[in-house]
């Protein structure tokens, strides 16, 4: 008797195979996840990062196709960046730093200057470059929030952007059509950029999560990843903001 086994009729073709994924902040947290897990789907990466050494480490890691090391609120670099891409490209997806949180009577203009910078025009200055770049039916993914949703001091600024993007991604999703536009807006994500703006309030942090969360654990990146990987397959899906908290907002005021 033949001990040859067939293969399973259930499995299933890597749903990024072939695809260039593009991730501008892909050396770290949610941006590294999301490209570890494209490059499981079969996908080619092209990692973008500020820090050339941690870049260089993840493009190692994953099999990166290529990297380029910069600043993309460096708008002049990020252009040169976009040009210089191999054409067609499938999918972008855009990180960002942590937002920036103030008083009136302590705000910084040059701070938030920067955060607009990082959080409205980088994905406008994306979108605008993205345009004969990337595939029809392709994705521009963004990263936004859900924490800028509350009132309270100091979150006139973050919050005037969390009710921004949704709108962005809407306006984008059509004028760029049939390249597909899609915003994830995330609570606390346990990543390397919480633990830098926490310090040693993390771990107590993590325990409130877990306690009063209603999935009982903290969100991770992988979370995130499995979102992001999942927007770019499914291509009936534009225009769109995607909350991705645990349950963070049913339970916070």
């Amino acid at each position: 008797m033949s001990t040859a086994t067939s293969a399973s009729p259930f499995q299933r073709e890597p749903g990024l195979l072939g695809q260039t994924v593009v991730v501008i902040g892909g050396s770290a947290g949610i941006g590294f996840q999301t490209a570890q897990l494209a490059r499981a789907e079969g996908a080619k990466l092209i990692l973008v990062g500020r820090d050339p050494g941690r870049l260089q480490h993840a493009a190692t890691e994953l099999g990166a196709q290529s990297t380029a090391a910069f600043d993309a609120t460096s708008f002049p670099q990020l252009e040169r960046f976009f040009q210089q891409l191999p054409t067609p490209i499938d999918h972008v997806l855009v990180t960002g730093p942590g937002p920036y949180y103030s008083t009136l009577a302590d705000f910084d203009f040059d701070k938030a200057r920067r955060d607009v910078e990082a959080h409205l025009f980088l994905p406008m200055q994306v979108a605008r470059l993205a345009t004969g770049k990337v595939r029809p039916g392709g994705t521009l993914l963004f990263m936004g929030g859900t924490a800028g949703r509350r009132t309270a001091p100091g979150m006139a600024l973050i919050g005037a952007l969390t009710a921004a993007m949704p709108a962005l991604t809407k306006n984008l999703a059509l004028e760029l059509a049939p390249i597909r536009v899609n915003l994830i807006a995330a609570g606390f994500v346990d990543t390397p950029l919480s633990a830098s703006l926490l310090g040693d309030q993390l771990d107590a942090r993590r325990e409130q999560l877990r306690t009063t969360l209603p999935i009982k654990r903290v969100v991770g990146p992988a979370d995130i990843a499995a979102l992001a990987v999942h927007l770019m397959t499914n291509t009936a899906v534009t225009g769109a903001t995607f909350d991705i908290d645990g349950g963070q907002q049913l339970v916070e005021g």
